[in-house]
């Protein structure tokens, strides 16, 4: 990451004015998900286009499970450390709101004051389930539309994306999703997320019946298919996410690296596992801060004495 030490080089304003500038460039952009700032920093060292913060890896972070347990509060602040870790763009998962249309709305205000370039929401019931487990069930189209309505009204920078998911495919079938998905366009939607989608066909009649960007989830273990880039580039996405893909090489790589510990007695043979120091020094940007620091604190008082009187 270039630019200042403390902060970034981009406004939360440049972030969201570069999302909506990449969503109609035609290069599908690249979001892998981040549960942790320091997350967001690899993922921008690699080159990735954005970052994206999930619900079910938020939740899995503190311990719970996706059934729509976070609140507002914790995700907005999490959002808010993660959006502030890079110069890239981070989208974030907004469940279904939090609520009822009214706090859709505060959710889009506060995530808006949080530095992310934006959220999506989802027209599953309250409180939700992870999007690739069995028995989801999803509220009136309708009522899809006015938390719709309501979260796009309350947007104040007009480049903020409001992205709209929708669950319906695996319970009313992919005709339904996308009559769903059109009215959510009607309704001022800026993308569409096709949530759950278990065929790349079916990927393709997504695209070719909605007109506005188009999000994949690429996660794993689910029920879609794992296109690669150039697949969903080549169908016509605009952007996927890899939301748990971090946390699920974490998790494995610590799981791996405990049990190990604790059957030879201490971590002896994992060095060669582990990311060095230097490397977690250079990412965190140690010297940038070292420099900051004695350019910044490198002045003697003068004209006082050992005690601090003014002579």
């Amino acid at each position: 990451m270039t630019g200042p030490v403390i902060g970034t080089a981009s406004s939360a304003a440049d972030k969201r004015a570069t999302l909506r500038s990449a969503l109609d460039s035609g290069r599908l952009q690249r979001f892998p998900g981040a549960f942790s700032p320091l997350v967001a920093k690899a993922v921008a060292d690699a080159g990735f286009e954005g970052v994206y913060v999930s619900g079910a890896a938020l939740s899995a972070d503190l311990g719970l499970p996706d059934i729509g347990l976070t609140t507002l509060t914790e995700v907005a602040t999490r959002g808010a450390q993660i959006a502030g870790a890079t110069n890239l763009p981070t989208l974030i998962d907004a469940d279904t709101g939090f609520g009822a249309a009214l706090n859709a709305a505060r959710t889009v205000t506060l995530l808006e004051d949080a530095g992310l370039a934006g959220c999506h929401l989802e027209d599953q019931v309250n409180p939700k389930r992870c999007g690739h487990l069995d028995g989801k069930a999803v509220v009136p189209a309708a009522d899809m539309v006015k938390r719709l309505r309501a979260a796009v009204s309350a947007r104040r920078d007009p480049n903020f994306i409001v992205c709209a998911r929708t669950d319906a495919a695996g319970i009313e079938g992919l005709t339904a999703a996308i009559d769903r998905a059109r009215a959510y366009v009607d309704a001022g939607t800026d993308m569409i997320f096709t949530e759950a989608l278990t065929d790349p066909a079916d990927f393709e009649r997504f695209r070719a019946a909605i007109d506005v960007p188009l999000l994949a989830n690429m996660t794993e273990f689910g029920k879609s298919p794992l296109l690669t880039a150039k697949q969903l580039s080549d169908i016509g996405y605009n952007v996927v996410i890899y939301p748990v893909t971090t946390l699920r090489l974490a998790m494995f790589a610590v799981e791996a690296g405990l049990r190990e510990m604790a059957s030879a007695g201490g971590q002896f043979d994992l060095l060669d596992r582990m990311q060095h120091r230097s490397r977690l020094y250079s990412l965190l940007r140690y010297e940038a801060y070292n420099e900051f620091d004695t350019d910044t604190y490198n002045f003697a008082l003068k004209g006082t004495d050992d005690d601090g009187a003014d002579r």
